[in-house]
């Protein structure tokens, strides 16, 4: 039975980091949840323990807080329908299957894994696809063939699998909410084994007996599910169950080329594929994440939400109530979604200017830390002065200690610009200028300004016989922040010290 308030589930298997497309299943169904008021379940499969890689699961629970993605039951969480792992639900599926192999819907198989092979390579010499299914199975070891003492002897032997016994030539239909009417035809599906003698169901057989113990309503997973799809609706109609509604999500697609996206184009395009950074267990390797690359865990969270979904309108930039009050099933494409690592960063950049410098100002501090950089002045006042100069500049938070002049007199003076700026009589316009700066009343932005202006009326001189210098001598760099905003920043003393000690090196 379905419940009556939606409920949808995001499903990972422990094997390894989360990618960012299943934090993007896991985004869509947590905004279908909050949307409609239904539940939003994590629940972990591990059935493949072969697969199952140390350290992920903790790796899932943390990369979805980062990401403000919290269940509403889950194992950490907890709920009315656990347990969440599969592996602590492994004796609930039994009786299931034997319930399907009772009533002639799934059947005892006993060839071993060689013999299964063997009829596949001899297919393949003959440039065929052998599969086990309604045409093949009269042919192989198992409780159809077999008479009913050499079954159970097999049975009691202990080396077997339960598989699905696939109609032969039905026409499977469904509706999916994304896709619409997906029709395939029995022939082409095999018969899928169901659990194995150790007692362990495989991914299907418990994905369909949890779906419907958790009442889940609707199934939003990705578009590699589609397949398996059929199958499913098969097994419910099997038990007697009305399977919930299927929406099958679209591939997060490469920046170039065809395929889906992977690590490996990540590691060449020098972008993240994870949320948060992940540590191989194994190799101790370390994998970037978007929140260690200094990502905002919003502007990621939105990234993914356009990947594959559109308002309709020209918005992009969505607050989390915007994306909860818009978002809708119908409004997800069915085409694969190319990702765009510059509008990765256009979105960071985009919550970065959003934010007051008040906000900033402690992460830039950490950034700081991370360097080992000391603003000038008041630490507090700094740190907001620096984030109003240079967050117009920047994508990322760490990218504002990259002016290392705001933190330290420069060394050394950019040969270009001091090759094209710094003429015979420059440094004594800056002698000039250091004079009317140092009469200042009050050091502030404005003030600076004014007095510059009124240095230049006074003497004829344009802004580009003075300012380029100005900023040459004060941060050794040609562009950048505002000067009389650099100037306010570092105080009259530092100015004053850099100016002086900028026109003695270049003379």
């Amino acid at each position: 039975m379905i419940a009556s308030k939606p409920r949808v589930r995001f499903a990972p298997s422990p094997t390894g980091p989360l990618h960012m497309g299943g934090v993007r299943t896991a985004l869509y169904n947590y905004l279908f949840a909050r949307n409609t008021g239904g539940s939003f379940i994590v629940r972990i499969e591990d059935t493949d323990q072969n697969r199952f890689v140390e350290g992920a699961e903790p790796y899932i629970f943390e990369a979805l807080k980062w990401c403000g993605l919290e269940p509403d039951e889950s194992p950490v969480h907890g709920g009315d329908y656990g347990p969440y792992r599969q592996s602590e639900r492994k004796t609930i599926y039994g009786p299931y299957a034997l319930d399907l192999v009772a009533n002639g819907h799934a059947y005892y198989a006993f060839d071993t894994e060689e013999e299964v092979a063997s009829c596949r390579k001899a297919a393949e010499a003959e440039k065929k696809v052998w599969q086990y299914d309604a045409t093949t199975r009269i042919n192989m070891r198992n409780s159809l063939t077999l008479d009913g003492a050499e079954t159970q002897r097999l049975i009691e032997e202990g080396h077997w699998t339960i598989r699905f016994k696939m109609p032969d030539r039905e026409m499977i239909t469904f509706t999916d909410r994304i896709r619409g009417e997906v029709s395939v035809n029995s022939s082409v599906l095999d018969d899928k084994v169901l659990m194995k003698s150790d007692g362990m169901p495989t991914y299907h057989l418990a994905n369909v007996i949890d779906d419907h113990l958790m009442k889940v309503s609707h199934v939003i997973r990705g578009e590699e599910w589609l397949p398996s799809a059929p199958l499913h609706v098969m097994l419910y109609r099997a038990f007697g169950w009305e399977h919930p509604e299927f929406a099958h999500l679209p591939l997060i697609l490469k920046p170039e080329g065809n395929g889906k996206l992977s690590k490996r184009d990540g590691d060449k395009g020098g972008f993240p594929v994870f949320p948060i950074e992940w540590i191989d267990p194994t190799t101790s390797q370390p994998s970037p994440g978007y929140r260690e690359s200094g990502y905002f865990s919003e502007a990621f969270v939105n990234m993914l939400l356009m990947l594959g979904w559109n308002s309709g309108t020209e918005q992009e930039l969505f607050t989390r109530e915007e994306m909860i009050q818009a978002f809708s099933l119908d409004r997800v494409v069915k085409s694969g979604a190319r990702f765009n690592p510059d509008k990765a960063r256009w979105f960071n950049e985009s919550y970065l200017r959003s934010k007051t410098s008040d906000e900033l100002a402690p992460l830039l501090e950490e950034a700081m830390a991370t360097r080992r950089l000391t603003p000038a002045g008041t630490t507090s006042h700094a740190l907001i002065s620096i984030c109003e100069m240079m967050k117009e500049r920047c994508s990322f938070v760490h990218e504002m200690t990259a002016a290392e002049y705001l933190f330290k007199a420069p060394a050394t003076y950019d040969e270009k610009v001091v090759k094209k700026r710094w003429k015979e009589q420059s440094a004594e316009l800056m002698a000039g200028l250091a004079d009317a700066l140092s009469a200042i009343n009050e050091f502030g932005e404005a003030q600076i300004e004014k007095a510059f202006n009124a240095y230049l009326e006074a003497n004829e001189l344009s802004v580009g016989q003075v300012l380029p210098q100005f900023r040459l001598l004060l941060t050794g760099e040609g562009g950048g922040p505002s000067m009389f905003a650099i100037a306010a920043y570092l105080g009259r003393e530092t100015t004053m010290e850099r100016l002086r000690n900028g026109i003695q090196k270049l003379g």
